[in-house]
This record gives structure tokens, sequence and C-alpha cells, in this order.
């Protein structure tokens, strides 16, 4: 399997991931300040948060290289 057709297979899972655990940490948070918890104090709302970003990130580094490399084909 080609390295460019893996790493845009890999996008869109990485997203839904993100997008999941951005999810959590919105709900973690509202179980915060209800005085529960979700994640049983291993992650803390702000760190999902954190990694919710760094995955959404690199999608879009993911994304910005294919628009390159399809810019760069129409040449």
């Amino acid at each position: 399997m080609n390295i460019d057709k893996l790493i845009a297979v890999a996008g869109r899972p990485l997203f839904i991931l993100a997008l999941a655990l951005l999810g959590v940490a919105g709900a973690e948070r509202i179980a915060n300040v209800a005085g529960y918890t979700i994640t049983r104090s291993s992650f803390t709302a702000g760190r999902l948060l954190e990694i919710s970003a760094l995955l959404a990130t690199f999608v879009i580094a993911i994304l910005l290289r294919q628009i390159r490399d399809e810019a760069r084909a129409r040449r």
C-alpha cells in the first residue's frame, strides 16, 4: 500500500477520535461540576482537550499536504 494512501486513510479515523475526545472532555467537565468523574482521574478534561487538539492538528496537516499535492499535480 502506498504511504500517501495510508496517510489519507488514517486521517478520517483520527478526526473521528479527536471529535470523540472533545465530547468526552466536555462530558467530563460537566460531570466534574456535578461532583462526579467519567475517566476516574486518569485524564482531566483539559488533558483530553489537549490530546484532541493534537489529533486535529495532525489531521489538518494531512489535509494541507493533500491540497498541496493536488495543486502541484494540476500544474
